[in-house]
């Protein structure tokens, strides 16, 4: 059974840090372009990072220079480090593997809400 889990989602506070994981069953995170999203409250899900197989790496302005895409293919995860946060970076963050060939995978989501 092909599986994305998220984990790492908690309330911080402005300014802080923490990271998300996304733990891949079924295929190997390594094999495909890996993306994080953004949901916020009654928003679309918005594109925030991702990483090819080849390790190419990009992310929307708002989110350069305080996060950071990673995989640890041994884990078969992805993670999105996410420092100095914004009260804007607040949403449900989903991980999601493209699939050249089939339909794409989704995680379930793990929320993020920074607030003071």
């Amino acid at each position: 059974q092909v599986q994305l889990v998220e984990s790492g989602g908690v309330t911080a506070q402005p300014g802080g840090s923490l990271r998300l994981s996304c733990a891949a069953s079924g295929i190997a995170v390594s094999a495909y372009k890996m993306g994080w999203y953004r949901q916020r409250a009654g928003g679309a899900r918005e594109w925030v990072a991702e990483i090819t197989s080849g390790r190419f790496i990009l992310y929307e302005d708002r989110v350069k220079g305080r996060f950071t895409i990673a995989r640890d293919d041994t884990k078969n995860t992805v993670y999105l480090q996410m420092h100095d946060l914004k009260e804007e970076d607040t949403g449900v963050y989903f991980c999601k593997a493209t699939i050249p060939t089939a339909n794409d995978i989704w995680g379930q989501g793990t929320r993020v809400t920074v607030s003071s």
